[in-house]
């Protein structure tokens, strides 16, 4: 078959993409630009002038720490390195699943549904649902890489310095999308592809720390590492994006040679066979639902342990790094008479609460994937009812929050505990942590209320935990409203520890969690199972 009539129909599919999930693309071009700007206008406004961004530069320079967790320690002496330290290695993180997601759902996913059997009935090439996948994902990291790249300029950084950034950005977002289509040829199961993909960038990640926190030789085995390698306004260079490029093309080339040796719908490795009885567990509505996102729990708990672990490592210096940045000191105390270290470590636990507001609202809306999956339907089928179905999955949402809750503050207080040589800290941030447990649970009920009443717009629950990021993150810095920060539910949780620990907000939180969840599943009890994804 000629290579014109492999990819015969790519057009059609890339339009059909683009319509099924414009809302999708839509949120993910703009969160990763939003994020990148609003933290560009942050940093301004903690050093406006260059002794601030002096003193922060040498606080920085030789703490590890923050060197694993921010990226290599590079023209921290200006504006736009110290933007770059901040946000770049979270940003490559975000449009790195941001590539994964899109590439998994346009390719695996299709196939694993049955879709692209549909697809490849009409005259469409074997490899044009991949292409299409891959150009769309394309398109995505391009439109990324402009805006952060303008926004900068906007915010008068220099130009070549915000051009390489925002490339960086698309670079390693093209790396993800090709990784995730090899994987995506050798198993047939959608959560292995994201779960195979994310460890990669998990190993990624750990490659760059340890190889930055060195002598960055390391750091050439990680595809962040060669994106970071360009050095964004500290004297850039770009050839190492000549290495992410090939890499890319290389992998794609892979992809393709693998897709032409297995059948539709089947992966090169054949998935496992599974034990002749099921276990007791998967006999209820609840077992199965734990069977099922029982990955996604254990790699959001790992996430924010790792990143508990980061914040909570330099904690004990929190007051020497900021003594001489009084508009540091006072954004991270915020009221006066908190004690400096209490105040970064509420901080830190509104951070890791922030990151798990990601699972909560991913396991609520697993019933969504189940739905469009066209799995739920023959399970409804039988003698279970909606209703507990539905509470399978909730039980896990709900429990899951805590269950990362208390990881994320086990971590920090692990690292804490150890770096101050107190362990009486463990149980102390736990329970900080436990404490945005309502807020978790809210964002719970409104993405089960969006499920059950109008599942078409489910996906708008992470719009909220989106927004839930940018005023817990930016709020005061950006200078936002008393009314517009009030929108987060994060806001009136008492910021432990150092905070009046009280009961009304979180229970009326908590009240409002349930009505949505109650709404949700009434909506849910009353409308047809959608057939169309």
């Amino acid at each position: 078959m000629s290579r014109g009539t492999e990819l015969t129909g790519t057009a059609v599919l890339i339009r059909l993409v683009l319509r099924r999930d414009r809302i999708r693309i839509l949120i993910w071009t703009a969160a990763v630009p939003l994020l990148v700007l609003l933290t560009a206008a942050s940093v301004k406004g903690l050093y406006p002038t260059q002794h601030d961004l002096d003193v922060a530069a040498r606080a920085s320079q030789d703490n590890a720490a923050a060197i694993a967790f921010n990226g290599p320690a590079q023209g921290l002496d200006t504006l736009g390195g110290q933007v770059a330290f901040q946000v770049g290695t979270l940003g490559l993180v975000v449009v790195a699943l941001m590539s994964t997601f899109m590439t998994g759902r346009n390719t695996r996913a299709e196939e694993e549904a049955g879709r692209d059997d549909l697809v490849r009935s009409l005259p469409v090439g074997r490899h044009a649902s991949v292409t299409a996948a891959l150009l769309v994902v394309a398109a995505m990291n391009v439109s990324v890489a402009a805006l952060v790249t303008l926004g900068l300029i906007g915010l008068d950084l220099p130009v070549t310095g915000s051009l390489v950034l925002g490339v960086s950005f698309c670079a390693l977002g093209l790396v993800f999308a090709a990784v995730t289509t090899v994987v995506a040829q050798i198993s047939e199961n959608t959560r292995v592809v994201h779960g195979s993909t994310g460890a990669v960038l998990g190993a990624a990640f750990a490659l760059r720390a340890i190889g930055d926190t060195a002598d960055g030789t390391v750091s050439w085995f990680s595809p962040i590492g060669w994106v970071q390698k360009t050095r964004p306004f500290a004297g850039e260079r770009w050839w190492p994006l000549l290495v992410a490029a090939a890499f890319t093309a290389a992998s794609v080339a892979v992809a393709h040679a693998l897709s032409d040796r297995r059948d539709v719908g089947a992966g090169l490795v054949a998935p496992r066979p599974g034990p002749p009885r099921a276990s007791r567990a998967l006999g209820s509505p609840f077992g199965l639902a734990l069977r099922l996102q029982r990955g996604s729990l254990a790699g959001w708990s790992c996430g924010v342990f790792l990143t508990g672990l980061a914040y909570g490592w330099v904690a004990d210096d929190v007051e020497e790094f900021v003594a001489d940045n009084e508009t540091l000191a006072d954004l991270i105390a915020g009221d006066a008479g908190v004690d400096l270290t209490d105040a970064y470590l509420s901080q830190s636990l509104l951070v890791v609460a922030l990151i798990g507001a990601g699972y909560a609202v991913q396991s609520a809306l697993r019933p969504r994937g189940e739905e469009t999956g066209l799995r739920a339907e023959p399970l409804l089928a039988t003698p279970v009812s909606r209703g507990r179905w539905l509470a399978g999955h909730l039980a896990v949402a709900l429990a899951g929050s805590a269950v990362v809750l208390a990881v994320a503050g086990l971590g920090t207080g692990l690292a804490f505990g150890i770096a101050a040589g107190d362990m009486g800290q463990v149980p102390r941030l736990v329970g900080a942590a436990l404490a945005y447990t309502p807020a978790l649970w809210l964002l719970t009920g409104l993405a089960v209320a969006l499920f059950g009443l109008a599942p078409r717009a489910s996906a708008l629950a992470w719009a909220a935990v989106a927004a839930c990021f940018v005023i817990g993150l930016l709020g005061v810095a950006l200078d936002l409203p008393p009314w517009v920060r009030d929108v987060s539910p994060f806001e009136h949780i008492p910021h432990l520890p150092g905070a009046d620990p009280g009961l009304t907000a979180p229970a009326l939180l908590t009240a409002v969690a349930a009505a949505l969840t109650a709404a949700g599943v009434a909506g849910f009890r009353r409308r047809d199972v959608d057939q169309v994804p």
